[in-house]
């Protein structure tokens, strides 16, 4: 028990020391960004650091990449989504839920049953599948699609709008397996931008140039509109037929964890009652 207790001090003592290390070490990184910013001299302890001054450049160009939950297989691998529903759904829900997963190409629909969250989310971990993507609705109009990224999240929580299914549009032309082109419009904060990493990367990279196949996501104030065309070349320049589904989505919250996890830290969450929140776009 003595040796227990003595190795798990040295443990101890050792994470400890490293952790102070670190952040020591980035205690100076700030000082020397700030530093270079301002123009002011640099301090005696940092200007006579040579390997500090040395990694700057090197620190700066991987700071767009921490806590990047996509950057490891980005555009080496297709994603794996699966398209699922809350329980117990109604046939309007369901059919929403197919027409998700034809706009998908790598994806598949999952008949949840009686499935609860957790489960469902380790079921979707133990497969290797990269996105869950979760439909909801109210009295069988969808209200509601959640993305949730394995293996440790984003999860971004939308609410929908205007939904229009397929068989209800007028003449929907045949849905193509094709890899999409991908179209994001006013998409300009840094919220915005995450929002879009979100997005493309429920979808396979490498479309054709010759793809007949486009999905449009604009903003506008917030709301995002979802549009899904095919096109034909002809004589006189081009057809559009649309095939559906349609809809608008709005951000509502983006959690960091996965949509089991309910400790997970809130990167970004719509709040309504707050007076000047219908006077301001985020995305």
């Amino acid at each position: 028990m003595l040796r227990r207790q003595a190795r798990e001090r040295r443990e101890y003592l050792y994470k400890k020391s490293q952790a102070l290390k670190v952040a020591n070490l980035t205690v100076k990184r700030q000082q020397l960004k700030t530093a270079l910013a301002s123009g002011k001299p640099l301090p005696k302890e940092i200007a006579e650091d040579n390997q500090l001054t040395t990694d700057f450049k090197y620190d700066e160009s991987l700071q767009d990449q921490i806590d990047d939950e996509y950057s490891a297989l980005s555009g080496l691998q297709d994603p794996q989504v699966v398209v699922t529903t809350s329980r117990d759904p109604s046939s309007r829900l369901s059919q929403f839920a197919k027409e998700i997963r034809l706009m998908f190409p790598t994806s598949v629909r999952l008949n949840r049953g009686n499935t609860v969250l957790p489960s469902l989310v380790k079921l979707c971990q133990t497969s290797a599948t990269s996105d869950l993507i979760l439909l909801h609705e109210h009295r069988g109009v969808p209200t509601a699609l959640t993305v949730t990224h394995f293996p440790h999240g984003p999860t971004a929580s939308f609410s929908l709008h205007n939904v229009v299914l397929r068989h209800d549009l007028q003449n929907a032309g045949t849905v193509s397996e094709a890899y999409p082109h991908l179209i994001f419009d006013n998409f300009t904060s840094p919220l915005g931008n995450r929002v879009v990493k979100i997005l493309k990367h429920l979808f396979p990279p490498g479309a054709k140039r010759d793809s007949s196949r486009v999905i449009t996501f604009a903003n506008r104030g917030d709301f995002i509109s979802v549009r899904h065309h095919v096109y034909v070349r002809t004589r006189d320049g081009v057809e559009l037929a649309e095939v559906g589904p349609r809809f608008e989505m709005r951000l509502y919250e983006l959690l960091l964890g996965t949509v089991e996890n309910k400790d997970a830290d809130v990167e970004w969450r719509y709040r309504g009652f707050v007076r000047t929140a219908n006077k301001k776009d985020y995305l």
